[in-house]
């Protein structure tokens, strides 16, 4: 066996391992790329790349430098109770970035230009307008999560016109957009908020968040009949029940998800044919393997030339 050190990448999500690994062995020849299923020596490792690992496999790593996330939630991570005490650092990429704020103004302007609806009247050969179709300064949109994703994708809908608020747990600075900050402004964000974005990180704190209760407090009356939900962050974050309960009673006027408390989302999940919800399969960010591995071969360089880990994580709070 080589005694070249060892890149481990740790895959349980359904592409697997091996585009990573080729990816990786592309731009980093000096490191032997490797997924867990080969064999190797635990003491060569010095950097794993994780998505969905089998918890605890990273254990007895004793070299281990640093653990990157091959996306830019890191929940997948932190639920390890195994995992070694070493930088876990995440993707910051503008390929990723500018993915989801493209799948954010895709729906948002969806809803605002209702083109589901559209597409009901071109089915039924219907020449039907509205004139009373709102311009975009008209609506309010808000955006809860303000990293680097919720921020890119704040200014994006800005720049289209849109009223657009932003909340974060921490105070946040947006030039031209309004922000919000903590449990005691939430309500006044959501009180404003016709069209909730919702690109929160899945902490202990946020987990179940998007919740009957919290959608009650959304802005009631808004040219579509109700306020509308979008969440591109995680599934862990919705109450499911909660959101189909409040499409039912009104509480939400319609709902467009791309993560789901289970996934793939289960085959009898009402969610499916709801006339009021728009599904995707948790793409919404996907970028591509080889801009991520550019990504996590450059922080590895930077590592290894003694740089201090750049986008590191908070294990305390998740993100």
């Amino acid at each position: 066996m080589s005694d070249t050190d060892i890149i481990l990448v740790a895959h349980g999500g359904g592409e697997g391992a091996e585009p990573w690994v080729q990816a990786l062995a592309e731009r980093l020849p000096q490191f032997r790329v490797q997924s867990l299923q080969g064999p190797f020596d635990p003491a060569r490792v010095r950097y794993a790349v994780a998505w969905k690992h089998p918890p605890g496999s990273l254990v007895g790593l004793d070299n281990l430098q640093a653990i990157f996330s091959l996306g830019a939630g890191v929940d997948h991570l932190v639920s390890d109770p195994d995992l070694p005490d070493v930088p876990i650092i995440r993707v910051v990429d503008p390929d990723l970035t500018s993915r989801m704020s493209e799948w954010v103004l895709l729906h948002v302007l969806a809803h605002h230009r209702q083109a589901r609806l559209y597409d009901w009247h071109q089915a039924e050969k219907l020449w039907e307008d509205d004139p009373h179709q709102p311009a975009a300064h008209e609506v309010r949109v808000g955006v809860m999560g303000l990293g680097v994703l919720g921020s890119d994708a704040a200014r994006k809908l800005d720049m289209i016109g849109f009223d657009v608020a932003g909340w974060s747990r921490t105070p946040k600075v947006l030039d031209t957009i309004d922000t919000y900050a903590g449990a005691a402004e939430l309500d006044a964000f959501l009180a404003r908020t016709e069209i909730l974005v919702v690109l929160l990180p899945l902490t202990p704190d946020t987990r179940g968040i998007l919740n009957h209760a919290l959608f009650a407090n959304l802005a009631r009356h808004s040219y579509f009949g109700g306020p509308i939900l979008l969440n591109a962050g995680r599934g862990g974050l919705q109450d499911e029940a909660g959101i189909l309960e409040a499409l039912e009673d009104g509480t939400l006027r319609a709902a467009t998800l791309d993560v789901f408390e289970t996934e793939p989302l289960p085959q009898d999940s009402p969610l499916w044919h709801h006339p009021a919800v728009t599904v995707t399969p948790h793409n919404a960010a996907i970028s591509s393997t080889d801009a991520v591995a550019a990504f996590i071969a450059g922080e590895i360089e930077h590592l290894e030339a003694g740089g201090a880990p750049r986008h590191g994580v908070d294990r305390g709070r998740a993100y």
